[in-house]
């Protein structure tokens, strides 16, 4: 998952996952290499022993937050948003005196940044940080700085100034294409506020943006508040998996994978159960939705929010869903089938499959036939092999290496946050990674990249480097073991790290469009294709040992001129990879081919969500209630049964920040498999094909409609049906036959 500012105009490219023409060319010749830090050390290391403290910071300053000074201390917000808000102000009145040309889109993109790198910071920290004063701090700063991008949004001076440029059309073409683009990113972000609007309408658009917001943060709550029932309703043998509230039963989940069909069902029916107010409201943000694409000349919403994605329009998307349904749909009422008969064999006085069966029952149908207990891989995955395994993987593929820096006093939130450094093996250190992988008290429970700074050419030459946070929810390493990871967390870890990747390579001179800030159907790509690297045996092979067999060693590497000598103890942590036991072959191919069982169920039940959301956000007035048109989506797309008095969509909280874009899920999955098939199936660690990776579609970040990009890897357009068919290719159960294969 990807999280990144939620700022419309100005701020972030805010399309709820975010790429361009940045090109290493032309870019990369201005920028000087940065030479690497002696105080480096190999990333297995660092994530298999528990950190040091600031050992290295003993008569040092504390440095605040990420490196910025005024963070260190919860008052520091204000300075910080106080510096921004003046910087503004002189930006705002350079915009608006400079003739139009390229200094023009420089100058937006500075006043972007400089509300970016105190927005996107706190959206990150009024979350995550441990103290309660630091989040009230950081939610306070993105306050200021929403209602800064707001005011900014209905300044028709500054609008003016960027139209003046676009208007020119010999200028335009004076402009580079990355330039250009940008250009009209802003202007399509100030167009979608209702600037252009006269100042009555353009008063509306404000309101309904206001009240959006307000929506939406009031429906997200909703989705996750619990349902509460007296307790005497329910069968007296199923209370004790519920938490018991004086005469009530608080469910506030489905126990999806709960063995006991009643536990599952009852839960389903409680928790699904409609809920008046979170109805009422799902009702208003959809129509207010409406309402303002229709205000700045959209027919709905999901036109104005499917503007520069790779399926460009909700008709494209419609097709790509009912084609999949359609090739799906025959796999789907065998995976049905197979339920069916599991459920039967277990419970025989009810098999019919209900909406609440799947995921139990898929799960039991993965574990009889693959013998796939977590249990069995786990000791292969600690967290320090895995780092390793990325290291290796990046290293081969695009010259990358990790490297672990021991932060500054104050520099990070809790003591068990690893920072990293990236380093091209000619290029130098290209940003920074910080690791906030462990469970704690009151941290959100999702995996998910967050940008804190986002890279950008400055005036003199240098560039700013990125900063990103990569936040798990792993659990903490014991005396007796480091921390081990399932096979799910590990290919988390890998998704999370693409992400993070893109992050890095998109190196463009533009922070609009920089790394992750481009279209959600092309957000997702780089680390869904990192889900098919993780799920190789060639690459597993390379990292997968047995935690317990370990050995003192000489760490020796050589780095840009710098040699690092580093003895590390690994003993009961990390195996030295020559002479540990690896993960058998078999292992590996079970595992994969477990993932196929069920597998076209469930993306059909993603098909579902996906049309759901396209018919939410389409034409209105609705020709029904929400509930009404769920049955029927639902009936028509997945084929299970609408279970009466619920209502799924009233905890459906991808509405909120994929609104008209759940779809993007798929498409990005279809275009990581055609990535994975054509460039990396052979050989996964394929220089030429990595770099070619690099070139085409990491380093233009959002800098380069996204279709251009798929289409230079490719090395053609592929259609609709072309993504259909990876998707359901990527089912088959002899897809990758000659990894599979047990020996």
């Amino acid at each position: 998952m990807l999280c990144v500012g939620r700022l419309g105009g100005l701020g972030a490219r805010a399309a709820a996952l975010p790429p361009r023409r940045a090109g290493r060319g032309s870019l990369e010749a201005g920028i000087r290499a940065r030479r690497v830090s002696t105080s480096w050390s190999p990333v297995g290391a660092a994530f298999n022993v528990k950190p040091q403290g600031s050992r290295l910071d003993l008569f040092g300053e504390r440095r605040g937050l990420f490196g910025v000074p005024e963070l260190s201390a919860p008052e520091g917000f204000h300075i910080a948003q106080e510096k921004a808000l003046r910087k503004t102000e002189l930006l705002v009145d350079r915009a608006c005196s400079t003739p139009p040309g390229p200094q023009t889109v420089l100058i937006f993109d500075e006043l972007s940044d400089s509300l970016c790198r105190v927005a996107d910071l706190a959206d990150f920290v009024k979350i995550a940080h441990p103290e309660p004063a630091f989040r009230e701090a950081a939610e306070e700063a993105c306050r200021s700085i929403g209602t800064m991008v707001e005011k900014l949004n209905t300044n028709v001076d500054l609008y003016q100034s960027l139209q003046k440029l676009l208007a020119d059309k010999k200028l335009v073409d004076s402009l580079d294409p990355e330039t250009r683009r940008v250009a009209e990113l802003f202007m399509f972000d100030f167009e979608i506020s209702g600037i252009h609007l006269d100042k009555e309408k353009r008063k509306r658009a404000v309101d309904l943006n206001v009240k959006i917001l307000d929506l939406s943060s009031t429906f997200l709550m909703g989705t996750n508040f619990p349902n509460k029932i007296e307790k005497h309703l329910l069968p007296e043998h199923i209370r004790r998996n519920f938490t018991s509230a004086g005469d009530h039963i608080i469910i506030d989940g489905l126990h999806a994978e709960s063995p006991d069909d009643l536990v599952r069902e009852a839960a389903y029916k409680i928790f699904l159960y409609p809920n008046a107010g979170q109805l009422k409201c799902l009702e208003e943000l959809l129509s207010s939705r409406d309402l303002l694409a229709k205000l700045v000349g959209y027919s709905t919403f999901s036109h104005r929010a499917l503007q520069g994605t790779i399926a460009k329009n909700p008709e494209t998307v419609m097709q790509f869903l009912e084609k999949l349904s359609d090739k799906l749909s025959e796999r789907t009422l065998k995976d049905f089938e197979m339920i069916r008969g599991m459920k039967m064999k277990l419970n025989p006085q009810n098999s019919e499959v209900m909406p609440w069966d799947p995921p139990y029952y898929s799960g039991v149908i993965r574990a009889e036939r693959y013998n796939i207990e977590p249990s069995l891989y786990c000791p292969f995955f600690s967290l320090g092999a895995c780092m390793e395994g990325l290291n290796i993987l990046l290293n081969r593929l695009l010259g990358i290496s990790l490297y672990a820096e021991q932060p500054a006093k104050g520099e990070v939130w809790s003591e068990d946050v690893r920072k990293l450094a990236v380093v091209h093996e000619s290029e130098g250190l290209l940003g920074y990674i910080y690791c906030d992988f462990f469970q704690r008290a009151d941290k959100p429970h999702q995996d998910c990249h967050f940008t804190i700074r986002g890279g950008r050419l400055k005036e003199d030459g240098d560039y700013q480097l990125p900063v990103v946070v990569l936040m798990l929810n792993l659990p903490r390493s014991s005396r007796s073991s480091p921390t081990l990871l399932t096979p799910g967390m590990m290919e988390n870890l890998f998704h999370e790290m693409g992400h993070a990747m893109h992050s890095m390579l998109g190196r463009t001179r533009y922070q609009h469009v920089t790394g992750t800030r481009c279209p959600t159907d092309f957000a997702e790509v780089p680390s869904i294709l990192m889900e098919y690297f993780a799920n190789d045996y060639r690459v597993v092979n390379q990292f997968a040992r047995h935690y317990q067999t370990g050995q003192s060693f000489l760490a020796v590497c050589e780095v840009d001129g710098w040699y690092l000598v580093v003895h590390t103890v690994w003993t009961n942590c990390l195996a030295t990879l020559d002479s540990a036991r690896p993960l058998p072959k078999n292992m590996v191919s079970r595992l994969c081919e477990s993932k196929k069982v069920c597998a076209a169920a469930d993306m059909q039940l993603q098909v579902f969500y996906a049309t759901l959301d396209q018919i939410y956000h389409g034409k209105h007035p609705l020709r029904n209630s929400t509930t009404d048109i769920l049955k029927e989506t639902q009936e028509k797309f997945y084929g299970l049964p609408y279970v009466p008095n619920t209502a799924w969509q009233l905890r459906f909280s991808h509405l909120v920040g994929y609104g008209a874009k759940y779809y993007s899920y798929l498409m990005s999955r279809a275009v990581a498999s055609m990535v994975w098939k054509e460039c990396f199936l052979q050989d996964p660690f394929n220089r030429a094909a990595g770099e070619r990776y690099r070139r085409e579609m990491l380093a233009h970040g959002g800098g380069r409609e996204p279709m251009l990009m798929v289409e230079g890897m490719l090395q053609k357009c592929p259609s609709v049906d072309d993504f259909v068919s990876a998707l359901v290719s990527d089912l088959d159960l002899d897809f990758e036959t000659f990894l599979m294969d047990s020996e």
